[in-house]
């Protein structure tokens, strides 16, 4: 605990990063305190559970807003049309000319590729906000809340202001990966999912009292049993297959170019390259299925009716399937063999054993794919633990910290913010959080 403390106070002396840590948790608390702003038109008192919007994509959406979404917030939409734009953007980088061009053209093609992001951002709002406004009712949102007679007066202001929250929270995560700590997106979508976590913990503790004896080891049980899950985490996001990789020296001697020795590198291939991606496209398509079921047609009902629960036994063995096969199609188009190898013949590159050029493409096409099974099953193994967590008697709030893109996202940024700061540290002479050691002066 000491050398925690002591760490604490190392992160306060460095006037650099207590300011970004300081504007990082600034622009963090104003996100989270539009997050409870209702729309105008919305009767807060009137507002029900969110009980409605916790299965497939809405779930998703709601958990990534920390409830906005399901309480008709001015944030209700968040950050999810701009990390749809980013998602849209990135496949038609693909197929896109243009947009492949931009790849090549470094931080000004970079910086031309946000500014469309941002447009197309603005787009998505404007489809996913009149969508929203429509389903309100659906959402557990009652008509008793609705204080407009008039609803397109309702309708324009909700869209104007939905509009506006979903640029500001672009805006705002834009400046904390500029003048902040960490990925600015990634942040405010942890925070909206850690603002869910007390009432989630609480409801569990008040059922488990209200259940009978034993509630107070029952309690222990549940944690020590999240703490494994968030370990097995950190291992799924952390591991990497290191490919060797050995780097000829040349040198110009009397006119002629000469190998003078070699060094060796590796490249590191993440177990699970794709991210929570597969988890967000597999849950997406299922919300398809579950509207089978409010069909008219019998046998439509009949296929969509086990899809509904999304802690089903059905709902899960197709999730699963699903997680697995956008693990190999995400990984496929995000890490491109192709460019590595060219990249390492350029350099004067190559790994042992196999020639430079198509080899060495097909090699690294090879290892990814022997590492991206075992990556995308470990996903699998995460995505359904809450659908597990439930049958054995947890709440549903409080299951959904048990796995899935929730928790892969906690951990993900976590780590990541942890490693900025510890770099911030060690550059200024100071161990980083990942150390075990006190605080000490490094050499010159």
């Amino acid at each position: 605990m000491n050398k925690f403390i002591t760490t604490i106070k190392n992160i306060w002396k460095i006037e650099e990063l207590r300011n970004k840590l300081i504007l990082t948790l600034g622009f963090m608390a104003v996100y989270r305190f539009l997050a409870q702003v209702a729309l105008p038109g919305i009767d807060e008192s009137q507002l029900g559970t969110d009980a409605n919007a916790q299965n497939g994509l809405l779930g998703i959406v709601n958990a990534f807003t920390g409830g906005a979404f399901s309480s008709a917030s001015i944030m209700a939409l968040g950050v999810m049309p701009y990390i749809s734009a980013s998602i849209v953007v990135q496949l038609m980088g693909l197929a896109v000319p243009y947009l492949q061009k931009l790849d090549k053209e470094g931080e000004s093609g970079r910086n031309k590729k946000n500014q469309i992001t941002r447009w197309l951002t603005i787009l998505i709002t404007l489809v996913q906000g009149p969508t929203y406004i429509a389903s309100m009712s659906r959402l557990g949102i009652p008509q008793s809340a609705f204080m407009f007679e008039s609803q397109s007066t309702f309708f324009i202001s909700s869209m104007i202001l939905l509009t506006t929250g979903s640029i500001f929270a672009m805006w705002l995560g834009e400046k904390i990966t500029d003048k902040g700590l960490g990925n600015g997106i990634s942040l405010l979508i942890m925070v909206g999912i850690i603002a869910r976590f007390p009432k989630s913990f609480m409801n569990e503790v008040i059922s488990k009292q209200s259940a009978g004896n034993g509630a107070l080891i029952m309690i222990l049980l549940e944690i020590v049993a999240w703490f494994a899950v968030i370990v097995a985490t950190i291992y799924l996001v952390t591991a990497v297959r290191r490919v060797s990789v050995q780097y000829a020296k040349r040198a110009t001697i009397a006119g002629q170019i000469k190998q003078i020795g070699s060094a060796r590198d590796y490249i590191p291939l993440r177990l699970n390259a794709a991210g929570v991606m597969p988890i967000i496209f597999a849950q997406a398509l299922m919300f398809v299925p579950g509207l089978l079921a409010q069909s008219d047609n019998e046998t439509l009902r009949a296929i969509g009716i086990p899809f509904q629960n999304m802690f089903g036994f059905w709902y899960n063995v197709v999730f699963g399937l699903m997680i697995i096969i956008f693990s190999f199609f995400y990984t496929a188009i995000t890490i491109p063999t192709n460019k590595m190898a060219d990249d390492l013949k350029r350099g004067n590159g190559f790994i042992p054993g196999v020639k430079p050029g198509h080899d060495t493409a097909e090699n690294l096409d090879g290892i990814l794919s022997r590492v991206t099974l075992p990556g995308s099953v470990f996903l699998v193994i995460l995505a359904v633990l809450p659908a597990v967590a439930y049958k054995f008697g947890l709440q549903q709030n409080w299951a959904m910290f048990y796995g899935g893109t929730s928790l892969i996202i906690m951990v993900g940024v976590a780590i990541d913010t942890i490693q900025q700061i510890s770099a911030y540290l060690l550059n200024h002479h100071y161990d980083g959080l990942m150390k075990s050691s006190t605080t000490r002066r490094m050499n010159q």
